[in-house]
């Protein structure tokens, strides 16, 4: 298919190819999903239009092991890379169609008479899948013998630029061979969604003195042990033997105070976790006010009639595995969180 005839096809039938795919029976199988501790069961779903190609709703399920219970009050997040190069797949190709489903696909466009779209979209894919260029009347001939492998995009970043990189129109793959092509799903492409969807906690400090404290005073600073541990998300794509288990693991808690006017402990700002798994340490009552925290800060001038932005931000170190490949690490994975201060001037006596 000419380059022109496929920027002419994703101006004509952007709604309209929408409204014939979802409509048509030609539907691709299971869409996304997200359980916690067990899989989502697959469920029929429908194909999309991905910029100017025919994509797919992927068909990728996640299971969580290890995260936060869910509730009203729990917050979560997902993580970012530490490494501002690099981030998870925003799209992928996989397996989406078999021949019978296309030719369906392409008969079912033809049935729109909306000023001629029909006739006019159906024209383009049938030149591409059915009249030999490249493929030869919908590869009919080698039903059950492969698929058409299309673009699935991350919802979560369907609106970025990076959503557009999986440009290519579906392309046949034999069973049981690998894609010549980056992007084709694989262990590692399944780890790295894996990485996008893990549930961290939202980062909620607890400090001593709380909300208030005063200049040239420390701050103590820790986190619940029971809310930070190991996370897992396990991401599958059914019918493929395609599966990827990625895990983040918290390793410190890095505070910014929110001004050049403080200091930290230690002084590297970066507390790490106990043996116990706690970050930072409760004060004791009856501590005296001036005693160094292992986790904390110090502020040297006032907020005045404002406060400063506390951040507290965890870095996780995440790794990944498969049972077809050694898997390894991933970038670490940060996510914080802000808390006002209001910092006060130690007011005295004059006798």
């Amino acid at each position: 298919m000419h380059e022109v005839t496929r920027l002419h096809l994703s101006r004509w039938v952007a709604t309209s190819l929408a409204f014939v795919i979802t409509s048509t029976p030609c539907a691709a199988y299971a869409a996304g999903g997200k359980t916690t501790g067990e899989r989502k069961e697959a469920q029929q779903t429908t194909a999309t239009r991905q910029d100017k190609n025919l994509g797919i709703q992927t068909k990728v399920q996640t299971t969580v092991e290890g995260g936060p219970k869910s509730s009203k009050s729990t917050k979560t997040g997902t993580l970012t890379p530490a490494n501002s190069n690099w981030d998870p797949p925003a799209c992928w190709y996989e397996p989406a169609y078999s021949p019978k489903q296309i030719e369906a696909a392409v008969k079912a466009i033809r049935t729109v008479k909306f000023f001629g779209i029909g006739d006019i979209v159906g024209g383009a894919f049938d030149s591409y899948f059915k009249e030999g260029t490249p493929y030869k009347n919908y590869n009919l001939d080698k039903q059950g013998k492969g698929k058409f492998w299309a673009a699935a995009v991350d919802e979560k970043r369907k609106d970025e630029p990076e959503a557009q990189a999986c440009d290519k129109m579906p392309f046949w793959v034999d069973n049981g061979k690998t894609p010549d092509e980056p992007l084709a799903v694989s262990p590692r492409i399944l780890a790295e969604y894996a990485y996008g969807q893990i549930p961290v906690p939202d980062t909620e400090i607890t400090m001593a003195p709380e909300g208030e404290t005063k200049v040239n005073l420390p701050t103590w600073v820790w986190l619940d042990k029971a809310k930070f541990k190991k996370i897992s998300v396990t991401a599958t794509l059914p019918g493929t033997g395609l599966s990827a288990t990625t895990t983040a693991e918290p390793v410190s808690l890095k505070l910014d105070p929110g001004t050049s006017d403080a200091e930290t402990y230690p002084s590297s700002g970066e507390c790490p976790i106990g043996d116990d798994g706690r970050i930072g340490k409760p004060r004791a009552k009856g501590t005296p006010a001036d005693t160094d925290p292992p986790c904390g800060v110090r502020y040297l001038r006032s907020s005045g009639d404002a406060s400063y932005e506390l951040r507290a931000t965890i870095t996780w170190r995440v790794t990944w595995k498969s049972t077809t490949e050694p898997g390894g690490e991933l970038p670490p994975g940060e996510f914080g969180a802000t808390q006002d201060v209001v910092v006060r001037e130690i007011q005295s006596v004059n006798r």
